[in-house]
């Protein structure tokens, strides 16, 4: 690789540039480092994608920064990626907390952001000019999420969440939701945990004493926190006692963590290999290809068309000046994984399609399958520019 901080124009704005210098922001230790890990390989498949494609007439230079599932960590690993490597594009970061902390960096310093996190506000009260999202957000998730839940449970909901911002928007964008379907929707209780508890046996006996007055509990966690609740919510059969509905449950670390005690679990899934839309068979065929077999998942496909979008939006400007190619990719279009696609001009945020789903049993092994009951297309799932708070 060579001298990372050299270009041909001083400013960026050029157009006979052949590298661009990209810093890869992921947990790669800490809670969600299995995450973290599958986003990087959904990274590196974007990256080689785009270096082997004779649609660009750049190819990416990048360096990895571990962020350790922390916000201060992920501000300082960002600051390095700018200051030190030169790196005028980012993207990376699963845990919300710590997205919102690079997307703030970015945003001072003029770098152009794709975040792996899914909390309202990134793309939201927070937002920036500089922040590009094709995570789905816990809005668009939470739309099917609710829909389904009225029409097949109720609406007298019982809420665990984790103890930060990304499980107070799941309870926030769910509430949301089921008040303007339901005229008797109540929240009948809450509990919360510290992210990376273990424990979960108090906070399970005390939605159990609950469950006769909830149709469901809708549990907003992620990662190791969510496979180590559902497994122990199994062991206790909680199940039993009250419909569990997650906005993460269908991720494949999660459902194996979980073991046979996330069946009989509802999910919403944000993505799967099996969906046949837009180039999503390509992409898995070439996923299983470079990683001896292994399935995308959730997180890979967001590293991998984060990095196709941005890389489109750096051909389209011409340039590698991130104030030329942030005016670029609002609004532009993209042919994506889930087909026609663009990162809203409003807001940044992609516009993704959403699905409700089950957790089964496996046909053999002992993690569970996952089967799609209902979905919601992009538009349907994504709120109006003017409800995410957002004025960029």
């Amino acid at each position: 690789m060579g001298d990372p901080t050299a270009t041909d124009d001083d400013d960026g704005d050029d157009e006979d540039f052949d590298t661009v210098t990209l810093g890869i922001l992921e947990p790669l230790t800490g809670e969600f480092s299995a995450l973290g890990a599958e986003r990087m390989q959904g990274n590196e498949l974007g990256i080689e994608w785009v270096n082997e494609s004779d649609e660009f007439d750049f190819e990416f230079e990048y360096e990895e920064f571990d962020t350790q599932t922390n916000p201060a960590t992920a501000s300082r690993e960002a600051e390095e990626a700018i200051e030190d490597y030169g790196a005028n594009f980012l993207t990376g970061a699963i845990s919300s907390s710590s997205a919102l902390a690079v997307a703030d960096i970015a945003g001072r310093e003029g770098a152009v952001y794709t975040p792996g996190a899914a909390d309202i506000s990134i793309t939201g009260s927070e937002c920036n000019e500089y922040v590009f999202r094709f995570e789905t957000n816990t809005a668009q998730m939470t739309e099917v999420m609710a829909q389904w839940t009225y029409d097949e449970l109720g609406d007298q909901i019982f809420y665990h969440i984790a103890d930060y911002v990304y499980g107070e928007s799941v309870r926030d964008e769910f509430e949301k939701r089921m008040e303007s379907i339901s005229g008797s929707y109540e929240n009948v209780g809450e509990t919360a945990s510290d992210p990376g508890s273990t424990d979960f046996d108090a906070f399970i006996t005390q939605i159990q004493n609950a469950a006769d007055e909830a149709d469901a509990l809708v549990v907003g966690m992620t990662g190791a926190d969510l496979a180590i609740f559902l497994s122990q919510a199994g062991e206790r059969g909680l199940q039993d006692d009250i419909p569990i509905v997650t906005t993460t449950a269908s991720f494949t670390p999660v459902r194996g963590g979980a073991g046979l005690g996330a069946v009989g679990t509802y999910s919403g899934i944000r993505y799967s290999h099996d969906l046949d839309t837009g180039d999503n068979q390509e992409f898995v065929e070439a996923y299983q290809e470079k990683f001896d077999g292994e399935l995308p998942d959730n997180f890979s496909r967001v590293g991998f068309e984060s990095i196709r979008m941005l890389a489109r939006g750096i051909q389209e400007a011409g340039s590698r000046d991130p104030d030329v190619v942030k005016d670029v990719l609002g609004g532009l279009q993209h042919e994506t994984i889930f087909g026609p696609n663009e990162f809203r001009e409003c807001d940044g945020q992609a516009v993704n399609p959403v699905w409700m789903g089950e957790l089964v049993e496996p046909d053999d092994g002992d993690v569970a399958d996952v089967e799609i009951l209902t979905g919601l297309d992009g538009e349907e799932a994504i709120p109006d520019c003017e409800e995410t708070g957002c004025e960029r």
